[in-house]
């Protein structure tokens, strides 16, 4: 068995966002078991102004991501490529008003491991590849890989324990695509063109017990390299209700988005926008949170940065809108960060952020219904990519 260093892609595809990956590979045989990670830590300044007045809290927290230990097996098997992926996901928060112990007033434990990614898949370059199992979904996957505070904190206004991150511009301009159960087709690579479509995991968002129908989600794009390199694309989600109780209409949660990226020397720019029904409370970014009706949900991201020798500069914009429906009649959510990300050397990015959230709405979700939410976060801290 020979230990060897490689880049190695992580989880979420953070080495393009990060710089390179580098984990440690064990190889027998025609088999390969890498192992990677991050983990990261920041200082975080926030202000929060409602009816009641004005709060200031410090922290020391995660970012948008938690830690990471991956355990990724790859071989090559009869002309088949087969993959399984084991991913826990830990994190350094607390709530203990006691020094160094992670527990919360209900005894709880707050400093959790999340098990993210538990899958395998199989296939080729040919006839494309086939995943059983938790993993990333496809529905507003593209945007969260390609939001910048995916290195940073971003938003911080439902940031918290016990989950180990932050919402970075989650619910400021699309919606979390969360780690599902599913099983999912991807094509092979058309010249820059391919697709993904899958069964996922259904919700049982009336509460009736009831899930007869699995949720569908699938996405496509087209990547080009070159002078000017970027790509496109386009998503859908949808899912049946199952009813079973009284006065609960069937109905139908579904949504599409849309985005794009170009690249134009060292600026790159963002665009993305999306809309649903049914979907939840977009301004929370929880999908598949609407149990009695159909909340219309829709929501822009835009995002500009350019990179100076190793440092990277960029400002990005975001909005979320809901109504109808019982959960709200209105809510209206809009976010800005502007970030600083510093490559100190192949592992280690140093974090400086300033974002400002604002929350209007009509519905108990905006400040326990204390008016008009505002809040502003300074963070800095790093991550480290092994």
């Amino acid at each position: 068995m020979k230990l060897r260093p490689l880049a190695a892609l992580l989880a979420l595809s953070l080495s393009s966002l990060s710089g390179a990956s580098h984990a440690v590979s064990f190889t027998n045989g025609d088999a390969t078991l890498d192992i990677n990670g991050t983990i990261n830590g920041f200082y975080s300044f926030r202000t929060t102004e409602d009816d009641r007045g004005r709060v200031h809290n410090s922290g020391i927290t995660n970012g948008l991501l938690p830690g990471w230990i991956n355990f990724v097996f790859t071989t090559k098997v009869e002309g088949l490529d087969i993959k399984a992926h084991v991913g826990f996901a830990p994190g350094i928060n607390n709530d203990s008003t006691v020094v160094g112990l992670p527990l919360g007033g209900g005894g709880e434990p707050y400093s959790q491991i999340d098990t993210r990614n538990l899958y395998f898949q199989f296939g080729n370059a040919d006839a494309g590849t086939i995943k059983f199992g938790r993993d990333i979904g496809l529905f507003g996957q593209k945007i969260i890989l390609n939001d910048m505070t995916l290195l940073g904190i971003g938003g911080n206004s439902y940031a918290a324990t016990p989950f180990n991150t932050t919402f970075g511009m989650i619910g400021h301009g699309y919606m979390y695509t969360g780690f599902q159960p599913q099983i999912t087709y991807t094509t092979p690579d058309f010249d820059g063109f391919s697709a993904s479509a899958g069964l996922f995991q259904p919700s049982d968002f009336i509460g009736s017990g009831e899930t007869s129908s699995p949720g569908f989600q699938a996405i496509a794009s087209y990547d080009w390299k070159g002078t000017m390199p970027g790509s496109v694309w386009g998503g859908l989600i949808h899912q049946s209700t199952d009813s079973g109780l009284n006065n609960v209409d069937t109905f139908s949660a579904r949504g599409f988005e849309l985005g794009a990226k170009v690249g134009i020397g060292n600026f790159e720019a963002t665009a993305y926008g999306f809309t649903g029904k049914g979907l939840g409370l977009s301004t929370v970014g929880a999908l598949y949170y609407s149990p009695f009706g159909e909340t219309d949900s829709r929501g822009y991201f835009l995002q500009g940065a350019y990179k100076f020798g190793k440092t990277k500069v960029g400002i990005n914009f975001g909005e979320n809108r809901d109504s109808g429906g019982m959960l709200t009649d209105s809510n209206r959510f809009r976010s800005a960060t502007l970030g600083v990300y510093h490559t100190l050397n192949k592992y280690i990015t140093l974090v400086g952020e300033y974002n400002q959230e604002r929350a209007t709405g009509d519905d108990q979700i905006n400040s326990g219904g204390n008016g008009d939410l505002k809040t502003r976060t300074i963070s800095v801290g790093g991550i480290i990519f092994f």
